[in-house]
């Protein structure tokens, strides 16, 4: 039959087209059902097109600093609509590459709506009308999109979601972030740093509150010294919208404020994407609107798997391209290891970098273990101090028994490079003892990862 494959991939995001490449790399005839574009939400509206805007405040930044490397920068500017056509057409190309792998990969592209229509089958809603395909084994890869509380929904005008963020219509003067993760931080950082007088405000006692809190200790310090105003244990009740400015109704200790703003940026979290799927129909069961899965993707309804935003926390692309690796190989009979949420590296691209993988010393506690920590800062570091880049840290989580890697935590330059070397060691169940004799190379900021490691057992040689 033409709509009879091995495998339906329901998604085309970094866990559904990577899956789908996997089965077709091991013999199976795949097909991909997409309804908005090639690469979802990360190539398109996520990952990449943010890196982009803040390459370009990055660059702005450094600008400024031109003076401190012996160099001369004049008339300093940026044209917004450049920086903003700049970053969709990175996310174009790298959309436009999704689609050339998988037609390289002879995997079959339907673009449409999809939903599970009987064991073994899904239907397509194309602008063609509605087909069926067949295939034993369908991937559940939907994603997730922002969330919006009450009273806080974004217009498109004045109040943002990470999309309208992206195509700003205006540049704020005076904006406000609502929430401090990933997503909140990286925004805030790229107006910050062109210029907006930038607010956050998050609603847990600390601003990026899923960190170290050493390390968010240290980012709100920085982030105050670039001129953010943050507030914590703080909450938007209500915004009151006019056709040039927002007013937002702030809760803080126990005090309501307002204050204006020409923007608001909502970034409160995702939601998976589960409707119109069939999901109920299925017998797919939901916890807290996340499909639920094993270790390795399986729903519990036969044939059906899961992977990605769509099955929860941590939200990464990376964690959603492991997984669709991961859930190819069982389909193939395979007996892959499942996906270690533990080993997964998490990071931030604002100024600084944050990155981490592994328990928070905090958490390490929790869990019982007597730990030891290392601490190294970038101010001892050649190459930090090289690059016009001294403010940062690196820390350590050991077991103390065994010298187990718990964690690691980082902030400052080209850290989201760095934590990889940790997050093999993680997946490699190494501990201090082997991370000392590591040898590694000079002048680089790596070295801050063996100083951190030695200064767990007060063997520091640089501070």
């Amino acid at each position: 039959m033409a709509n009879s494959y091995d495998v339906v991939v329901i998604g085309s995001g970094p866990g559904g087209y990577v899956c789908a490449l996997r089965a077709a790399q091991l013999g199976k005839r795949v097909a991909v059902v997409e309804r908005e574009s090639l690469g979802g939400i990360c190539l398109n509206w996520g990952c990449i097109p943010t890196k982009a805007m803040l390459r370009s405040a990055e660059v702005f930044h450094l600008m400024h600093r031109a003076r401190e490397f012996g160099l001369t920068a004049d008339g300093i500017g940026y044209d917004l609509d450049a920086v903003v056509k700049r970053s969709r057409g990175v996310a174009k190309q790298l959309s436009s590459g999704v689609g050339h792998l998988l037609k390289k990969a002879k995997v079959t592209v339907l673009m449409g709506e999809a939903r599970l229509a009987g064991k073994g089958r899904v239907t397509v809603r194309t602008d063609k009308g509605e087909e069926t395909l067949e295939a034993p084994s369908i991937v559940l890869a939907t994603g997730a999109r922002a969330r919006e509380l009450p009273g806080l929904e974004a217009d498109g005008k004045r109040v943002w979601t990470y999309r309208h963020a992206l195509q700003p219509p205006h540049m704020p003067k005076e904006l406000l972030v609502i929430g401090s993760g990933a997503i909140g931080i990286e925004f805030a950082s790229f107006f910050n740093t062109l210029g907006s007088k930038t607010t956050v405000v998050e609603v847990m006692d600390r601003i990026l509150p899923v960190e170290d809190a050493e390390i968010s200790a240290f980012a709100a310090k920085q982030f105050k010294k670039q001129g953010m105003t943050i507030l914590t244990k703080a909450m938007v009740k209500k915004l009151d919208r006019a056709a040039d400015k927002v007013t937002a109704h702030i809760e803080i200790g126990g005090k309501l404020e307002t204050r204006t703003f020409d923007a608001v940026i909502s970034a409160v979290g995702i939601k998976a994407n589960t409707e119109g799927l069939g999901l109920e129909e299925a017998g797919i069961r939901l916890d807290r609107g996340h499909v639920v899965t094993d270790a390795h993707g399986h729903t519990g309804v036969d044939g059906i798997y899961a992977i990605g935003d769509l099955t929860g926390a941590p939200w990464l692309a990376h964690k959603a391209s492991h997984e669709g690796v991961m859930v190819a190989e069982v389909i193939a009979g395979g007996h892959p290891h499942p996906v270690r949420p533990d080993a997964i590296p998490g990071c931030t691209y604002c100024h600084p970098q944050i990155a981490s993988v592994g328990m928070t010393e905090a958490k390490a506690k929790e869990a019982g273990f007597e730990i030891r920590v290392g601490r190294f800062p970038f101010i001892g570091n050649g190459k930090a101090i090289a690059l016009g880049e001294p403010e940062g840290m690196v820390k350590t989580v050991f077991d103390a028994k065994t010298g187990a890697l718990l964690g690691a935590h980082m902030i400052g330059a080209e850290v989201t490079e760095l934590i990889q070397g940790y997050a093999i060691g993680r997946t490699l169940e190494t501990t201090e003892a082997e991370l000392m004799e590591t040898v590694f190379p000079h002048p680089t900021l790596s070295e801050m990862m063996h100083e951190s490691v030695l200064d767990a057992h007060g063997r520091a040689l640089h501070f």
